[in-house]
Order: C-alpha cells, then structure tokens, then sequence
C-alpha cells in the first residue's frame, strides 16, 4: 500500500533513486543539489540502498564516472545544478551519443555572473543540444515520478538514450511538500532489471566512443537525431504504463482550464503551479484565459504543441531565461518556429521572468496575460519583455 509523507524534493527524487535500485552514484555537491547525494550517501551507509557511491572531485569527474559506471550496464545515477551542469557540459555530449542510459537530476541554477545560487533555467537551456531526454518538473510528487519514469524510458533497448529530470532550484528542492511513495513491487512492476545491450564485457571485445572521420561523422549523427526523435513513442508509452500503475498520468503538454481559451499562457517547472492561481482569477472575472504546462522539453512536442494551441488566438510564452542577442526567450523561439508554417496559428508573445530566483506572485502573471494580450492586438517594436525588474516591466527593443 503507498504511504503519503512530507519530503523537499531532493529526498524525493533519492528516494526514487533507492526505489529504482540504482547500481551506481557519481556526484558532486553543489547548491541546491546537495541534499541529493548527501541522502543517497547515508542510504548506502546505513544499507538502505546496496549501491557503489563515488565520490568524485568536480562534476566533469561525476559525469566521467558515470559514463564508465554506464558502459559496463550499470543502472547509473547522478545530480547537478547550475555551474555544475557547466563543467560538465563536454562529457553530456558523450553520454548521449555513446546511448548511454545515465538519469541525472538537474536542480536548476541560474549561471553566473553575477554569482547566484536561486532558480531559474538558464542552466537547462545551455544543454539542450547536448541530445538528453529533458522532463520538467512542478512539485516533489512529479520529481519523484519522472526519476522512475526517466529510468524507464532510457534504459528501453529501442532508446538507450540519457535522461534529465529538471526541477527548480529552492523553490522545490528544499520546500517540503506531501509525496505518495508506492510500493516496491509497483516500481518493480514498472521498472524491469536493467539488460544494457552493449556492456563492456572481456569476453565479447568491443569499442565505445571510437574515432570518427569525416567520412562517418555525419552519418553518426543523423542516426543519434533519429534515434532521440524516435524515442517519442517510448516517452509516451511510459507516461501511459505510469498512470496504469501509479494512477498519475503525464503528458508532453498538458493543459490547464483551456477549453475554448482565446489566450494562452505557457509555462515550465514550477511557476506553473503559480500561474494557475493567475488563470483561475481570470476566468473568474469571465475572461478567456488558459494555461499550458511544457513537460517534455527534447525531444520538442511538436504535434502535441500545434494540437493544444490550435484555437487559440493569443499565445504568451514565459521564459526563465535570456537567449542573449536572440529574439527572446529560448522556448519561445521554439514555439514559434514549431508553429511556422502553421496556416492558422496563435500570435505569439515572449515574456521572460522569474531570473536568478526572483519570485513571481500570481498578481505578476495576471500582468503578463494582460501585457501580453496587448501586444498581440496592438503589436510592439519589443522582441520581448521582461517583468519584475525592480517593480516595473522593461521592454527590450531589437
């Protein structure tokens, strides 16, 4: 029988982590991510968890752990935020193109300068071209849930591709919320042993990651970009098997009191949850108001985005993050080039917001809806805007 207990969500995705029977932790401390791998330690201490705990000198050496941990089919695990997710950044590449089926927990970080140890996204936006499966998060059950699902939807032999649960940084890693454990037989049930295809064995000599020519190196990776689109059926299957199990079910988009909203709102992580409060206020008030949740971030949900937006008139798109001399926020330009050469398609309009921790109340996203709406109708010479700058909106002008 599951039980209900209180826990910030770096206990709960460890607790996934134990539930999955990890083989194998590489991690190094870094706010707001500590909390992870400080509790997977004690786990394997106390013998809760029979697993090899690395530890390692910097999160280059975590993730370097990893791949070798991976290679050998280990069930591997790591976590990072911020900076550390950085000083990784050349060892992801290998981890994705090498198929292997590493699940990392991103606590996202805002990245310096000016040094900051809040939330926001810039830290995830930097690693979307690096061909990991990215999942967001809106609360600790979720973190909890997309850990297990991670596992499931990596280690499938038809995608054997690494996967990142993003959650926010503070606002969810250290606020303790209710979490519905199951029972281990469920997980058991959902996450079969790990039979990594192509484990280094003495026996069967093989090669991993090994020089490419020119002659093979594009080749390589147009098969890496259809493998990765191809994992959208899996992605969707384990979504589907989780809520038969679980009874919570996911989607790469999913909506929020949408039906028959002329506007839009759309958000990721956990402001989301924020920006229901804004909705609900609105459609109170009789406007025509409504809010999309962008879980799966790669692969992007094409279909899934053109199918919730397609009577929309108004969509507004709040970024956590700057794509500097770009136009905007880096989902938006995203959404806007997936609804491209839509016939009919919804004005889009970037909002960025919420950087480097600040808060955002559901009275700012009552603006942002508002703000927004205004420049659909009436346009702006703005690429975008951003809200919260010392209590005023500054527009960014191209």
């Amino acid at each position: 029988m599951s039980r209900r207990v209180a826990l910030e969500a770096a206990h709960a995705v460890a607790e996934a982590a134990r539930m999955a029977d990890v083989d194998v932790i590489a991690a190094y401390p870094i706010t707001p991510q500590t909390h992870i791998p400080e509790r997977l330690a004690e786990m394997v201490a106390d013998g809760e968890l029979s697993a090899a705990y690395i530890p390692v000198e910097s999160e280059h050496s975590a993730m370097s752990a990893c791949l070798g941990a991976a290679a050998v089919g280990a069930r591997t695990y790591t976590a990072t935020a911020g900076q550390g997710l950085e000083l990784m950044h050349e060892v992801l590449y290998a981890a994705s193109s090498m198929r292997y089926p590493i699940v990392m927990a991103v606590c996202n970080r805002a990245l310096s300068a000016p040094l900051s140890i809040w939330g926001d996204h810039s830290d995830a936006m930097a690693t979307r071209d690096t061909s990991w499966i990215q999942i967001f998060c809106q609360n600790s059950q979720q973190a909890f849930d997309m850990t297990l699902w991670a596992f499931r939807v990596g280690e499938d032999p038809n995608v054997l591709f690494p996967v990142m649960v993003h959650f926010d940084g503070f606002h969810l890693t250290h606020v303790t919320e209710p979490v519905v454990l199951p029972e281990q037989e469920e997980v058991d049930r959902f996450l079969p042993k790990l039979d990594y295809p192509f484990a280094l064995d003495p026996h069967k000599p093989m090669t991993h990651g090994a020089f490419g020519i020119p002659d093979v190196y594009s080749e390589a990776k147009v098969a890496q970009e259809i493998a990765l689109r191809k994992s959208k059926s899996v992605i969707l299957q384990g979504f589907q098997e989780f809520g038969d199990i679980f009874g919570r079910h996911y989607y790469p988009v999913e909506p929020y009191k949408t039906e028959g909203a002329q506007t839009l709102l759309l958000t990721m992580g956990s402001f989301g949850e924020t920006a229901q409060i804004a909705v609900d206020t609105k459609q109170s008030k009789g406007e025509s108001v409504g809010l999309l949740n962008l879980r799966l971030w790669r692969p992007f949900p094409f279909q899934e985005l053109r199918e919730a937006v397609k009577n929309a008139q108004k969509l507004i798109v709040f970024d956590r993050c700057i794509s500097f001399g770009g136009p905007g926020g880096p989902v938006c330009s995203e959404v806007r080039s997936a609804l491209y050469n839509e016939r009919e398609r919804p004005t889009v309009v970037s909002f960025v917001g919420a950087l480097g921790g600040r808060e955002m109340s559901p009275q700012d996203f009552e603006y942002v809806i508002d703000r927004g709406r205004e420049i659909a109708e009436k346009g702006s010479e703005e690429l975008f805007e951003t809200v919260g700058i010392r209590g005023e909106v500054t527009g960014i002008r191209g």
